[in-house]
């Protein structure tokens, strides 16, 4: 029984990572790359504080906010098709995932230019910048510095809630695993080292992120000696 058990192991884990690496870590970076456009905007818009832009923006955070990611994919994937539009499985994901995604680093986005101070918005306009070029060249830098131990939390979340993706039908390496348990009956092995992949993602995710905030701390710190 036991030789049994560690040759399904064996031989299934390399069917559940490279479904992974070929499904998992695309959707996931495709997804929050497109968040984070999604997030800038939708952060400027509310600064910028321009009363049409801004309740619409509102808006957007509280239905997308307000619902869980499931039924927001059910709705795309499954509910669409009644109104004739037909999107396949993996573009679904990434828009949902991408718009989900977006609506929370929105906030961590704001959070992080109000934090800019407001002095450096009235030095840009005294030497003749335009809103956009503060935001580009001044604001979103040092917005990017404050954000980024949240939006690498969010990224880290993002890895593990592409496992949802499975329901509609993307060959994600949880629905990889739901396969070889439907053949093998040994649900809880299998689903014990799917938990360790996703625990390997996200731990050099981790890793990375803590290097990032020990590269940023030391920029940060080059630049206060300046």
């Amino acid at each position: 029984m036991e030789d049994r058990l560690t040759a399904i192991l064996i031989d299934s884990f390399p069917k559940i990572l490279i479904p992974g690496l070929i499904r998992t870590i695309p959707l996931t970076a495709i997804s929050f790359a497109l968040a984070m456009v999604i997030a800038v905007a939708v952060a400027i818009i509310q600064v910028a504080d321009v009363p049409v832009l801004k309740q619409i923006a509102r808006f957007y955070i509280w239905i997308i906010r307000g619902t869980p990611l499931l039924v927001q994919l059910y709705i795309v994937f499954f509910g669409l098709p009644d109104l004739g539009f037909m999107i396949p499985a993996f573009p679904c994901a990434i828009a949902v995932f991408a718009i989900n995604e977006g609506a929370y680093c929105s906030e961590t986005m704001r959070a992080a230019i109000e934090s800019v101070p407001a002095g450096q918005m009235e030095a840009g306009y005294c030497v003749g910048m335009s809103y956009l070029q503060i935001m580009r060249r001044i604001v979103l830098p040092q917005a990017f510095r404050t954000a980024f131990p949240p939006l690498s939390n969010s990224l880290i979340g993002m890895v593990k809630d592409t496992s949802l993706a499975a329901n509609i039908t993307v060959m994600e390496m949880f629905m990889a695993t739901q396969r070889i348990v439907g053949r093998t009956y040994e649900a809880l092995a299998l689903y014990m080292e799917v938990a360790l992949i996703y625990l390997i993602f996200c731990t050099v995710l981790t890793k990375l992120q803590s290097l990032g905030e020990k590269k940023l701390q030391a920029l940060n710190g080059g630049a206060g000696n300046a």
